[in-house]
């Protein structure tokens, strides 16, 4: 079982940047891969980026390439999206999600817990 809380959320104006934590609790985190997701108002959850358990592999979605960073401390259990560049279609509520398998981090269904999210707000 393992238990994600994000933070790190607020309202920033456009070309700022904020740096989002999901922390979590189980000893096992470290085996876990975690994706970052976001929701916008009358939109699909989309895959923002992914880590791998050891961190070896990232992968970013077509929103987040060149401007958001994702990392891992396993040490801290947590994992962090640093987001620069910010702009007002970044809005959305943030949530991070942890699955045991390393493969195939954009899919959505495959998480088996998620947290409760963390509202990001660009304005213009």
């Amino acid at each position: 079982q393992v238990q994600l809380v994000e933070s790190g959320g607020g309202l920033v104006q456009a070309g700022g940047s904020l740096r989002l934590s999901c922390a979590a609790s189980g000893r096992t985190f470290s085996r876990y891969a975690i994706g970052w997701f976001r929701q916008a108002p009358g939109k699909e959850r989309e895959f923002v980026a992914g880590i791998s358990w050891s961190g070896g592999t990232t992968l970013y979605g077509d929103p987040a390439r060149g401007r958001f960073t994702i990392s891992r401390t396993n040490t801290r259990n947590t994992v962090y999206l640093q987001m620069n560049s910010l702009k007002p279609e970044d809005t959305a509520v943030y949530y991070c999600a942890a699955d045991p398998g390393d493969w195939d981090l954009p899919r959505k269904s495959k998480y088996d817990y998620w947290g409760q999210g963390t509202q990001v707000t660009v304005s213009s």
